[in-house]
């Protein structure tokens, strides 16, 4: 009995680690969000938020701007007749209000701009990248996307140019 209770009063005082995040990405449509393209696990390290992506269905070989968008919602937006897939997702997600995208290791960024991901021949992306400046606490209430074309993390063209927004995945609250 001794022994048990000791075990407890052990396990009571060790700081439980928080759960990576794993959330699941959607092909983004005019008509909201289809099928699966697979997921991105998120986990703090000491050198910032590293992103394991495990998605597929990518168009063959290249890169694919990523960022962490406003709104936790992969729903369609419409602007003057024109239908954005994804578009409730609002812009970067920016909370110093920088208004600037230069990419996720220059600190006046939209803090939402994360490292290029790139699909290997197969449209797969499996390599991780690290987003120096985020933390995992910092993705509840946010969704992920993944966008068709690569970024040069500068302002033009639009938000360096990646083009539409290819999957989607909301990041539920904590």
């Amino acid at each position: 009995m001794k022994r048990l209770f000791l075990a407890s009063a052990l396990l009571a005082m060790t700081p439980l680690a928080m759960a990576d995040t794993t959330v699941e990405l959607h092909k983004a449509t005019d008509e909201g969000v289809s099928d699966s393209v697979g997921t991105v696990t998120f986990e703090d390290t000491d050198y910032g938020l590293l992103a394991t992506p495990d998605i597929s269905g990518l168009p063959g070989f290249g890169m694919h701007g990523f960022h962490l968008h406003a709104n936790p919602s992969c729903d369609p937006s419409t602007e003057d007749g024109e239908v954005t897939p994804a578009g409730a997702a609002g812009g970067h997600f920016d909370p110093d209000e920088t208004d600037t995208h230069s990419g996720p290791y220059v600190k006046d960024s939209h803090l939402g701009d994360m490292p290029l991901l790139v699909a290997d021949n197969d449209g797969n992306i499996k390599t991780p990248v690290l987003a120096p400046r985020l933390k995992e606490s910092d993705l509840a209430g946010h969704a992920v996307i993944i966008h068709e074309g690569g970024d040069n993390y500068s302002d033009t063209p639009h938000l360096g140019g990646g083009g539409a927004r290819w999957a989607c995945g909301v990041i539920e609250g904590r």
